[in-house]
């Protein structure tokens, strides 16, 4: 085995000055971390379907855009990472099976303020909670945000969205926007 094509530059080349070496074994090491950083949890989940849809209330209709997460894996990163979301932007969870009204969600590596509406079959809102991001290291100590009703769907939007666009228990997701009434 050739050990010397191993070596760092400086101690092959003694010509090389050991702040060089420094500095190139400085950047081959913080090179992983910015790539990483690049392409991490931040960016949205590749290949999630994005629907247009809107919220019904008795006001009229919230123009939305969802992420569907519809598998295990989709569900459990969601919105992880992100450090912005659009507006009128969010993400739909979506089970084949119900979930028990125990059953919640929780913000560990989420890094923005977000808030839930847990949604029954025909897509009318049962509850709507407020999550703070979780700045623990360790999931375990991350609250849970339980439904309180059952649920087969949830949607994530922006703090503040429910509140904003006057949305409330009993009110509803439409998944095609020819079910959205003017507002």
């Amino acid at each position: 085995m050739d050990f010397q094509n191993r070596l760092p530059v400086a101690l092959v080349n003694p010509g090389i000055s050991l702040f060089r070496t420094l500095k190139y074994w400085a950047i081959l090491a913080a090179g992983p971390a910015v790539y990483g950083c690049s392409l991490g949890v931040a960016a949205p989940q590749e290949g999630l379907p994005v629907i247009d849809a809107c919220f019904v209330s008795e006001a009229g209709s919230v123009p939305v855009q969802l992420e569907v997460a519809s598998t295990a894996e989709q569900r459990r990163k969601g919105l992880m990472g992100r450090t912005s979301l659009a507006p009128d932007a969010g993400m739909l969870f979506e089970y084949r099976e119900p979930r028990d009204a125990g059953h919640g969600f929780w913000m560990y590596n989420t890094l923005i303020p977000l808030d839930i509406a847990y949604l029954n079959r025909d897509g009318v809102i049962g509850s709507i909670r407020q999550m703070v991001p979780c700045v623990s290291a360790s999931g375990s100590r991350c609250p849970s945000y339980p439904a309180g009703v059952p649920f087969i769907k949830a949607v994530e939007m922006n703090a503040g969205f429910f509140r904003k666009h006057q949305l409330r228990q009993g009110d509803r997701l439409n998944l095609r926007t020819e079910n959205c009434p003017a507002r």
